[in-house]
C-alpha cells in the first residue's frame, strides 16, 4: 500500500466526487457523501479539517468501499 498523504477535507470531497460520489448533505463540518453501486448504495463522511488524520482516511476509504491505490489515481 502506498503512504497516505495528508489532505484537506475538500480535497477528499473532490477527488469523491470524480470518482462518482455525490455530497447529500453537510452538517456543520463533516459532509456526507453518497454512491449507487451495483451492490448497492455506499456513503461515507468527511470531516471539513485542514489535514485529515491518517486513522480517520483509512475509514472514509474502507466506508467508500475503495483502495487508496484507487483514491490515489483520481487526486
Amino acid at each position: 500500500m502506498a503512504k497516505q498523504k495528508l489532505l484537506s477535507g475538500n480535497k477528499i470531497v473532490s477527488t469523491l466526487v470524480k470518482m462518482g460520489f455525490e455530497k447529500v448533505r453537510q452538517r456543520g463540518s463533516h459532509v456526507v457523501m453518497k454512491k449507487v453501486t451495483p451492490n448497492g448504495p455506499v456513503g461515507c463522511v468527511i470531516p471539513m479539517h485542514k489535514e485529515v488524520a491518517k486513522g480517520t482516511m483509512s475509514s472514509i476509504l474502507r466506508q467508500a468501499k475503495i483502495t487508496a491505490t484507487e483514491f490515489d489515481r483520481n487526486i
